[in-house]
């Protein structure tokens, strides 16, 4: 892991933000969920970020809780058909998990940098 400062932001503000974990000011994505190799003002190498798989789990939890729990209340409200279940219910989950998706990697990005946590190494380099 590369040596660096950390930073006087908070790191949910500027995950959520998408903003640099150091400086806070430019966008640490050049797409939708690809990061930039570096950031473009202070020049923070984002190598050291790997969210791996953490971002869709809690994604994947807090989503299907809201989900479901919506599902049910409907059902046990309003007991609509099947088809009307489909078609509010898979487009909310959806559009809720890919708009979580960045704002969780973000966030989860930032803490590493906060935390200067990174992949772990034994002694001899491997």
């Amino acid at each position: 892991m590369a040596e660096h400062e950390t930073g006087t932001f908070p790191p949910f503000s500027t995950g959520l933000a998408g903003r640099c974990p150091h400086c806070g000011k430019a966008g640490m994505f050049s797409g939708f969920l690809t990061l930039k190799p570096q950031c473009e003002v202070c020049g923070l190498d984002y190598g050291f970020a790997d969210s791996a798989d953490g971002p869709a789990v809690f994604v994947i939890l807090i989503v299907g809780f809201i989900v479901i729990a919506l599902v049910l209340w409907a059902e046990v409200s309003y007991q609509p058909p099947l088809w009307l279940h489909a078609v509010i219910f898979l487009p909310l989950a959806v559009l809720l998990s890919l708009g979580g998706l960045r704002l969780a990697k973000g966030v989860l990005i930032a803490l590493q940098f906060y935390h200067r946590a990174g992949e772990s190494r034994r002694d001899d380099g491997r």
